[in-house]
Formats: structure tokens, sequence, C-alpha cells
């Protein structure tokens, strides 16, 4: 295959590519992100706080326990309150907008 035979059909790959465009981008499924995010992801993340908080409730460090476990409850009410924001965001900027 010579230089000119390579470079056209290069040419012609190059154009059906560009004359074909892939279908415009579906929107994002936050609501399924978040599903996952609390049904898979934050019951591990809490059993890994419990294992710690045992461990150090084994070894006698129970004012470090309850200042973590304190800790670990805002945390979890940041959190809450960040999924309840997400979850009613219309209904709040529906009844402030209006």
């Amino acid at each position: 295959m010579s230089v000119m035979e390579f470079g056209q059909a290069a040419l012609v790959h190059a154009a059906g590519v560009l004359a074909d465009p892939s279908p415009a981008p579906k929107e994002i499924n936050t609501e399924g992100i978040i599903e996952n995010l609390l049904r898979y992801i934050a019951p591990i993340l809490l059993a890994g706080l419990g294992v710690v908080f045992i461990g150090r409730a084994n070894k006698g460090e129970v004012s470090r326990v309850l200042t973590s476990s304190v800790i670990a409850m805002i945390g979890l009410v940041f959190l809450a309150g960040a999924v309840t924001l997400a979850l009613f965001a219309k209904v709040i900027a529906g009844s402030i907008f209006k």
C-alpha cells in the first residue's frame, strides 16, 4: 500500500467518523448515585468506624472513643442534611422563589 493510498483511506475513514456524530450525552442519574452511596458505601464506612472505636475502647482510650464518636455523629448529621437538601431542593427552591 503506497503512502497515497494510505492517506486516502485515512481521509475516507475520518470523513465517515465526522459525518456520523455520536448521540448527545444523556443526563446523569444523580438519584441513583446517591442511592448507591447510601446503600453500599455508607455502611462500610460506619463499620470501619465501629471497628476503630472498639479497638480504641479495648486499649482503654475511652476519652478518644467518646470524642471520635461525637465527631462521627456530627458528620452523620451533616450527611443527613445534605441528603435531605438533595432530595427536597426543588421543593425548597420553589417555595422560596414563588
